[in-house]
């Protein structure tokens, strides 16, 4: 009988050592909580609807998405932002969330070959102010089509536009710049 107290003793013993002490599975060790736990998602699919497009939209409009992410195109119109530079057509779209603050307003043009939409390109590159965020090449099924870069705002940090180039077409997103970091990044051309 006394075996078997000591038995029990040295066993209860042992599970406190080990849970406690060695190698410690019982001690809660995450007493602060994951950054991943304590901050939500981004949503993924718009609250707000997209707006239609106009019966007579060309090709290039109607490639334009309904929305990207949570963003939904509420506004497309015909633009002269960089007439200058000829494209063949241009367009002004904004893209909300239904929070003004984090509207993305996006202008896009098309030109007949590569050259002039490259030289466009280069030209809103080099005009952008503020601190670069992202560059790189655009790619295609694996071959590159154009450039793109990020930059925050110059005189607003909390802004930021987004250029790109995929092949004749060249866009340039401004807004916030958490909208504009999430939006480029998704946009589907």
């Amino acid at each position: 009988m006394f075996a078997v107290v000591v038995a029990a003793v040295v066993a209860i013993i042992l599970a406190f050592l080990s849970a406690f002490v060695w190698p410690g599975w019982a001690l809660n060790k995450d007493v602060a909580p994951k950054a991943d736990q304590s901050q939500s998602a981004e949503p993924t699919t718009p609250s707000i609807k997209a707006e239609a497009l106009p019966s007579d939209a060309t090709e290039l409009l109607k490639a334009m998405p309904d929305s990207v992410l949570n963003f939904a195109r509420t506004k497309a119109e015909d633009s002269t932002t960089w007439s200058s530079s000829s494209p063949l057509e241009e367009y002004t779209l904004t893209y909300s969330t239904g929070k003004k603050t984090e509207n993305v307003t996006l202008v896009v043009a098309q030109w007949s070959t590569s050259t002039p939409a490259k030289t466009q390109y280069d030209a809103l590159a080099k005009a952008l102010g503020g601190k670069t965020i992202a560059s790189g090449s655009v790619k295609v099924q694996g071959s590159s089509t154009g450039d793109y870069v990020v930059k925050g705002g110059a005189e607003d940090g909390a802004q930021a536009t987004a250029v790109w180039r995929n092949d004749t077409v060249v866009f340039q997103a401004t807004g916030a710049k958490s909208s504009v970091q999430r939006f480029y990044q998704k946009f589907p051309l």
